[in-house]
């Protein structure tokens, strides 16, 4: 109940409810970047001055190993689960979705921690950071073993039939990017390079850094996720249509697989013994589904795949789902597990 009497949580909800309505209120899209980027930009900060002041630990590394573990974790069983459920390609996408993480999600998270007085280490920042790409480059990989299995199936039923074998590509099939040109896109992705470069420089200016941006990336902050937070209310309420259209399966993957992710990585955060807020944050960012990064690399990625259908999940089910309910869900859970 706490987090839904918060500002920021009542002007998303509003923003829903202005969508649903049809009402001709909107965030002009130069705005709606410009906030994107200033959490982004306060957030690498807040996590550079925090990783500056406790510096890199043994604690630190096994949070963020946990981390890239979930990376993996997640799309994989996502896929699994998937592939024989729905066309391979959307398995792909989708489970690449939920592989990566939700800044948006991230960031309300924290500012829902600091206000229940819990202290989550800076590192969880570069955590978001490691978790973004893998599911990417997975689903990359996996578009292409589709696509050279389908080629080969080709090339063998035109030979059978006594036709002209095809020549190497010759089934017409998309060849798609390369990896290479995948890991370009990933890492230097405009909101992923400033948050690094926001992190990169909040660690190398420290405590006097941070007395200079207090008024920047503290003070200005919870007004600029309330107007971002009422802009992405309104987004999501355009999506509905979209989501609905999905099969039963993937709305009831979209509701549940979060859980389970968030099940998951508190399983990892009691076995390595992670600090409460830290593990809350690990279930946070497994239980959320990238709606930018992701789908902008995988429709020239996998044009194969639906936007539709990852983005409208990532963005019409999820999102709202873990902003007005999971995270403080998970926070609570987290505190029953291990505090």
């Amino acid at each position: 109940m706490q987090n839904l009497l918060d500002p920021a949580i009542l002007f998303f909800v509003f923003g829903v409810l202005a969508g649903t309505l049809r009402s001709n209120l909107e965030v002009p899209p130069a705005i709606a970047k410009f906030l994107s980027l200033y959490l982004l930009m306060a957030l690498g900060l807040k996590g550079g001055f925090a990783l500056a002041k406790s510096g890199l630990t043994p604690e630190i590394a096994l949070s963020l190993s946990a981390a890239m573990a979930m990376a993996f974790i997640v799309p994989a069983l996502g896929y699994a689960f998937l592939k024989n459920r729905v066309s391979r390609y959307d398995a792909a996408a989708v489970a690449a979705s939920y592989g990566s993480v939700s800044a948006v999600t991230f960031v309300t998270a924290m500012q829902y921690l600091e206000q229940a007085g819990l202290n989550f280490g800076g590192h969880m920042a570069v955590a978001m950071v490691v978790m973004e790409s893998p599911a990417i480059i997975m689903a990359v990989l996996l578009a292409n073993a589709l696509r050279h299995a389908r080629t080969v199936s080709a090339s063998v039923v035109v030979a059978g039939n006594g036709m002209a074998a095809l020549s190497r590509g010759g089934a017409g099939g998309h060849a798609g990017p390369s990896i290479g040109k995948i890991l370009h896109e990933s890492f230097t992705d405009g909101a992923h390079l400033l948050l690094l470069g926001a992190m990169a420089v909040g660690y190398i200016s420290g405590e006097s850094g941070k007395a200079v941006m207090q008024p920047f990336s503290g003070d200005l902050f919870k007004g600029m996720l309330a107007f971002f937070l009422l802009d992405m209310g309104l987004l999501v309420a355009r999506n509905f249509n979209e989501a609905r259209k999905a099969s039963p399966v993937l709305i009831g993957y979209a509701v549940v697989g979060p859980v389970v992710h968030a099940s998951l990585a508190l399983a990892l955060a009691w076995l390595l013994h992670l600090p409460v807020a830290d593990a809350a944050l690990l279930m946070v960012l497994s239980a959320s589904a990238s709606y930018i990064v992701v789908p902008a690399v995988l429709r020239y990625a996998i044009p194969e795949a639906n936007p539709a259908l990852y983005f409208g999940l990532s963005l019409g089910v999820t999102f709202p789902i873990n902003i007005l309910i999971g995270i403080p869900a998970y926070t609570a859970l987290a505190q029953h597990v291990l505090g």
